[in-house]
């Protein structure tokens, strides 16, 4: 057992140093993320070591059921893929662009108007492609506006990866922890509106009470122009978003795999889309750009420490966490226990090795959507909580924006710790 956990934090170690101190390796113009090759080599040490054998993994990969990595992978790349879609059409960039616009001279109503698109938007799409799209909007924005970018960066991040605990589809986190556990759409969605809201009250709260001074001042610039985008793809993408959505809602009662019905809409759309735009001339452009834009780094990331886990599982350490966690006041424990996790091993890994934890037994069912409010609302406790932490402060630096690690820390601690509270007080009730 000792081996098998030293190897286990020791790759977890080394892909956070590669994720600091060597994220990417550029191959001409192109980046290519390498932090996944540490828990690659972390698998590669358990089967020279004889700790896992090719056929033991071979067989946890393709087992049938929930717990199925490469079913999660589909509908975790399904559902980016229709979200990517939307945003190379235009849609995210346009409504960003509007927003700022219809601000007048007042920085609260474009406060306010921010928190609730971005909370809206993140619970039907993805909190990673919100993120992304909207932060180059507030850095430009704010620039010529002359006003301080901060509050409205940390609105958009906050309010992303809050909100996107309501539904499965929000967040990566959310599709690993439910579907490892066989938690259909609608039971998430029953079980985590609550806490939801009421972490949302809560996060807007603490977000008002940090930056409401700097709020105050009027805009000074100008905003600027909205940009277009192709309204025949938005709508058809948009379709086919909502339409994934009402499925996946009555997936259980279709007796269909939510992962088959991503993966089926995902499709459609993109052939559709390619249909399209070939009778309109305008090529295929758009279709590549969003295909071109997928995390393929996910792929072997979250294979490799599943395998990891499941080594753990093999030598039975995921059993013995589960009894130090399993006891009473299991909700506190478990969301605390993967909130704190998400900046130790960042939310991806730790809902690997929390779906396992839960699966080990004795946990209630409580106990996983406590993770997953741990996974999310984590997020902003450390730029190391979540990967679009990482992406975002490395964003805000391209932008000449400053933001230490020790203030993000800082800011974070004051609105995560009461929304961690007010959502798990949810999760109770």
């Amino acid at each position: 057992m000792t081996a098998v956990i030293f190897i286990f934090a020791l790759s977890v170690a080394a892909m956070l140093l590669l994720v600091f101190l060597k994220p990417a390796v550029h191959v001409g113009r192109v980046a290519i993320s390498i932090f996944w090759v540490a828990p690659v080599c972390g698998v590669l040490a358990l089967v020279i070591g004889g700790r896992l054998s090719l056929s033991e993994i071979a067989a946890g990969l393709t087992a049938p059921g929930a717990v199925n990595p490469i079913q999660i992978l589909v509908l975790f790349f399904s559902m980016t893929l229709l979200s990517v879609f939307l945003d190379e059409a235009g849609f995210f960039r346009y409504l960003a662009g509007g927003i700022m616009r219809r601000a007048g001279t007042g920085q609260v109503k474009l406060f306010v108007s921010l928190y609730l698109v971005v909370s809206v938007l993140t619970v039907f799409t993805s909190n990673d492609i919100i993120v992304l799209t909207f932060t180059p909007f507030i850095c430009y924005f704010a620039k010529n506006a002359k006003i301080d970018p901060l509050p409205y960066l940390f609105c958009e991040f906050v309010s992303a990866n809050t909100w996107s605990m309501m539904l499965i589809i929000g967040n990566p986190t959310n599709i690993y922890l439910a579907a490892s556990n066989g938690v259909d759409f609608a039971a998430y969605t029953a079980q985590m509106l609550l806490p939801t809201v009421l972490a949302g009250c809560a996060s807007f709260a603490m977000l008002w009470l940090l930056f409401r001074k700097k709020l105050s001042a009027p805009i000074g610039g100008s905003a600027p122009d909205t940009l277009p985008m192709d309204t025949p793809a938005v709508w058809v993408g948009g379709v086919a978003l909502g339409a994934c959505v009402i499925f996946l809602v009555l997936s259980s009662y279709l007796s269909l795999p939510m992962w088959l019905i991503a993966a089926a809409f995902c499709g459609g759309l993109y052939l559709v889309a390619i249909i399209m735009q070939l009778a309109r001339r305008r090529g295929v452009r758009l279709i590549t750009r969003s295909l071109l834009r997928a995390p393929l780094d996910i792929i072997p990331f979250v294979l490799s420490m599943f395998v990891l886990v499941l080594a753990l599982e093999k030598v039975e350490a995921t059993t013995l966490f589960a009894n130090c966690l399993t006891r009473r006041g299991e909700v506190l424990r478990f969301g605390v226990a993967s909130f704190l996790a998400s900046n130790v091993l960042n939310n991806i890994p730790m809902s690997v090795l929390f779906a396992s934890i839960v699966g080990a037994g004795g946990a209630s069912a409580s106990a996983l959507y406590a993770c997953v409010i741990g996974a999310n609302i984590g997020a902003f406790l450390t730029p190391m909580g979540a990967l679009a932490g990482i992406m975002w402060i490395a964003m805000l630096k391209d932008q000449e924006i400053s933001l230490s690690f020790g203030k993000f820390t800082l800011l974070g601690a004051a609105i995560s710790v009461p929304t961690l509270l007010a959502a798990l007080l949810g999760l109770v009730i």
